[in-house]
């Protein structure tokens, strides 16, 4: 009788904790993840109205836009059960059923385990206020405005939920496997993509282009990756976003770091950086230069010093360098003596084989808010706040002396390049060759109907 009495109490306490709101530590842990998951970077337009969704995200197929994820009932996502939130996380689900985009990360969220997924939902409902903002819907072109499409393409390349930890491995590696693939979704940037807009894994990290920049190669590759550093080198960059003679961040990269990777614990950030240095790159052998040891001090005031600025100099390089640049990083591309205006030589902006970050550099500048401080470049591409726009000839005849002489000279730059990047970074083939595709589909069942019709006339 006492063990039936305990047992109908057990029930009556597990029933009373499930329908029970969850405590503000599970909110807490909530908040910590959607904070690693970086969601802000891309659901908030305003700080006054966090997670109201409205940002465009570009995409080489067309603008995604970022939904409403707030608790609202009427534009957000309040009327989502946990299940659903889980779908839409892991599996790229509406609630109502309809296919989200790969823009948004569900392929790296998809690790997160169901006591992770429970926390996100506990935060996202309980601890973010809601905001009744619709936000406008995407229009991608036909066909891949059709949204049922993207269940071929998970067939084809989403992983099964959850995670499944490596035994052989330390539990340190483990957990920053589990936020580098997962929740700060590493991969979703730094990894090349297929022809159909795949994460090609067998090149897992060794860079790929994200709209108009570049993320470079971070696997432990000593010469074309990071593994040169050391583990303290990669968590100092994680916090700050520089790393003196070597790196500092810009772009999305510098927004993963202001929003996200300097609110974690310094457990995860080294953990982060443990995994990260242990990724290989198949691929690329270890020789030639480094990205992080090109170039040398350069420069050549003579070539215009007391011409005016409309005459025609030999080296119109440096009289754009000396004229933009020079003020911040010195004469001779040396930086400022304590490091807040970086060095051109040893960069890793100048010296990719790919010189997209130059030249995004030059058009959009750099933002980035840490704990130690704010770092601002300004833009000189025509943005809002540009202090001196140059057209996309400027830029390209800026960019090759730079990286003719502080970092790696073999690469080159176009206007017409310039062009691209300006306008957001290289566009698919996939919509064209879908287009194609769809209409010779229409076509052939045309030619097949028409066959039968004829041969059922001359019946």
């Amino acid at each position: 009788m006492n063990f039936r009495l305990s047992l109908f109490a057990a029930l009556l306490f597990s029933a009373a904790a499930s329908a029970a709101p969850d405590g503000p530590s599970l909110i807490k842990q909530g908040e910590y993840l959607a904070v690693a998951a970086d969601c802000t970077a891309c659901h908030t337009t305003s700080e006054q109205q966090p997670f109201a969704g409205g940002k465009a995200i570009a995409s080489p197929v067309g603008e995604i836009i970022a939904t409403n994820i707030t608790p609202s009932k009427r534009d957000g996502i309040g009327n989502y059960s946990e299940q659903q939130f889980a779908d839409a996380l892991r599996k790229g689900v509406r609630a109502d059923g309809a296919q989200l985009y790969p823009a948004m990360p569900y392929t790296a969220y998809a690790t997160f385990t169901d006591s992770d997924i429970h926390a996100l939902y506990a935060y996202f409902m309980q601890g973010v206020q809601p905001v009744d903002h619709a936000s406008p819907e995407t229009h991608l072109p036909f066909p891949l405005s059709i949204r049922f499409s993207m269940r071929f393409w998970n067939m084809l390349f989403l992983n099964p939920p959850g995670y499944q930890p490596d035994s052989s491995r330390s539990a340190s590696w483990n957990r920053g496997r589990y936020l580098v693939e997962g929740a700060a979704h590493c991969s979703t940037c730094h990894t090349p993509r297929g022809f159909l807009m795949q994460e090609q894994q067998a090149d897992a990290f060794t860079g790929a282009v994200v709209g108009s920049w570049y993320a470079p190669n971070v696997t432990g590759n000593p010469v074309s990756g990071i593994g040169s550093w050391s583990q303290q080198d990669l968590a100092t960059y994680l916090r700050t976003g520089h790393l003196a003679g070597k790196a500092q961040a810009a772009g999305s990269m510098a927004e993963a770091i202001s929003h996200s990777f300097q609110h974690l614990t310094d457990d995860d950030i080294n953990a982060m950086a443990e995994y990260i240095l242990s990724v290989p790159d198949r691929h690329t052998p270890a020789t030639g230069a480094s990205r992080f040891g090109q170039g040398q001090p350069y420069q050549n005031l003579s070539a215009f010093r007391g011409e005016a600025f409309t005459t025609p100099v030999a080296d119109e390089g440096a009289r754009l360098y000396s004229a933009n640049c020079a003020s911040c990083h010195g004469s001779s591309g040396q930086g400022s003596k304590d490091g807040y205006y970086p060095s051109l030589f040893n960069n890793s902006a100048t010296a990719l084989a790919h010189p997209q970050n130059t030249i995004a550099t030059i058009l959009f500048g750099v933002e980035r808010n840490t704990a130690a401080g704010k770092v601002f470049m300004p833009p000189f591409g025509n943005q809002p706040n540009a202090i001196n726009s140059l057209n996309d000839h400027q830029v390209a005849t800026l960019s090759n002396w730079l990286l003719q002489h502080y970092g790696n000279n073999t690469a080159a730059v176009t206007p017409e390049q310039v062009a691209e990047v300006r306008r957001g970074g290289p566009v698919s083939p996939l919509v064209m060759l879908a287009q194609v595709g769809v209409a010779g589909g229409v076509v052939l069942l045309l030619v097949v109907l028409g066959v039968v019709l004829y041969r059922r006339r001359t019946r």
